[in-house]
């Protein structure tokens, strides 16, 4: 149960190492100055979500996110990224079919040769972090590393973190909450809602996700002695203290967060193993939604 799933996890030092070379050897993505948009779905809008932020504060141009489906401008962009493991995705590759007639396209994939390389002006494959998953741990994970190493973001340690997160004993017993809210602010926002998604997907898991200071704004309601807050971000001490108050156990990460994923996806396997789940390959999930 969960082999492919957990494998895949363990293998992320690696593949964030090939991904740091790739971003080094490739002049595909954007450089500094450019107006830059990125497109894609689920887990994918969430990666180019955290980008796109992170983008932005190292001073490295405008960035914009849309789920592909909900991209409701005609804006002018000197570059748009469409992130797609399968590249078969449809409202995705359909978009990319559309963008590329008015802007510079850039497909970032795990599949050569999938629709989506065929639809945009140039594509990044990255085929040694693809995954037999449904559920995306390290894929995901990689293509960030790619991103942030092309904005000039320090990633040199990652691997080593990644490595250490793997290494220590699993940051929380399932046995002990059937709620987790994952807080985090600026570039991390998205990699909270990745981090609840993961759990949901694999494991069928109450989640939620929240800017840090949004959490006291009506969603702490919910919290009780059953809740894990895990914050990606340091949170000021109003908001500690009043998760304090609600009986919840908070973990605050002192890490880089995108090194936080990978407890997350550790636990992500003991969760669906303790409530007998195949996360390898989820009910009501696929690896890609296409629609015909």
């Amino acid at each position: 149960m969960a082999r492919r799933t957990q494998a895949e996890v363990e293998s992320q030092p690696d593949t964030w190492s090939r991904a740091i070379e790739l971003a080094a050897a490739t002049g595909a993505l954007p450089g500094a100055g450019a107006n830059v948009l990125g497109v894609g779905c689920g887990t994918s809008y969430y990666i180019l979500d955290s980008y796109a932020r992170r983008r932005q504060q190292l001073g490295q141009g405008r960035t914009r996110t849309a789920i592909a489906t909900e991209l409701d401008d005609d804006d002018a962009y000197d570059a748009a990224i469409l992130l797609s493991r399968s590249g078969t995705t449809s409202d995705l590759v359909r978009l990319a079919r559309d963008l590329s007639r008015r802007t510079r396209t850039i497909a970032i994939t795990g599949t050569p040769g999938s629709p989506i390389t065929e639809a945009a002006h140039e594509t990044i494959v990255m085929d040694f972090a693809d995954e037999r998953s449904v559920v995306q741990t390290r894929y995901a994970t990689s293509a960030l590393t790619l991103l942030r190493a092309s904005i000039g973001d320090d990633v040199a340690g990652l691997p080593d973190l990644a490595r250490a997160a793997l290494a220590e004993p699993l940051a929380v017993d399932p046995a002990d909450y059937d709620h987790i809210v994952f807080l985090g602010t600026g570039w991390a926002r998205g990699l909270a809602e990745e981090a609840a998604l993961k759990l949901r997907e694999s494991a069928r898991l109450w989640t939620e996700s929240y800017a840090s200071l949004e959490y006291r704004h009506g969603p702490i309601a919910c919290a009780s002695p059953r809740s894990l807050v895990w914050a990606l971000t340091p949170l000021p001490a109003d908001v500690v203290e009043a998760v304090h108050a609600t009986g919840a156990t908070l973990r605050v990460a002192t890490a880089d967060p995108q090194a936080e994923l990978v407890r997350v996806h550790r636990l992500a396997v003991a969760y669906a193993r303790h409530r007998g789940l195949e996360c390898d390959s989820p009910e009501h999930l696929s690896r890609s939604v296409v629609v015909e």
